[in-house]
């Protein structure tokens, strides 16, 4: 286990979730020694400075599922669609590490290729 700077402890477990921009959120489960539960203040740090949520966003993950606003990673312009990775490697077969290493404009024509026969002769 380790705290909440990373050193190793173990009276704590600690949470970690990296958003896209690169930023980590940390949280950590912990007891008081009286085994009594936290206050109304200390919930409330947990959910702005380490949960970065409101308690209503909170409460709507949990019961719903909904999952806060976190932004999204940002897609190079020149990235692979996803379908066309999973028809060329599901589909045609073609090794993962190949696809991999093709442009976008690369794998599209390769896909077109294979679609429509065309590098059969």
């Amino acid at each position: 286990m380790r705290d909440a700077t990373g050193r190793t402890g173990t009276h704590h477990v600690t949470y970690e979730f990296v958003l896209a921009e690169g930023s980590i959120l940390r949280t950590r489960i912990s007891h008081p020694p009286d085994r009594s539960t936290y206050g109304k203040a200390l919930w409330a740090h947990v959910l702005r400075d380490q949960l970065h949520v409101s308690e209503a966003e909170f409460w709507s993950c949990v019961r719903n599922g909904t999952l806060p606003d976190r932004g999204r990673a940002p897609r190079p312009p020149d990235a692979i669609p996803a379908a066309v990775v999973h028809q060329l490697v599901a589909i045609f077969q073609l090794p993962e590490a190949e696809v991999a290493a093709m442009t976008r404009g690369e794998a599209i024509a390769r896909l077109a290729e294979l679609w429509t026969g065309a590098g059969d002769e």
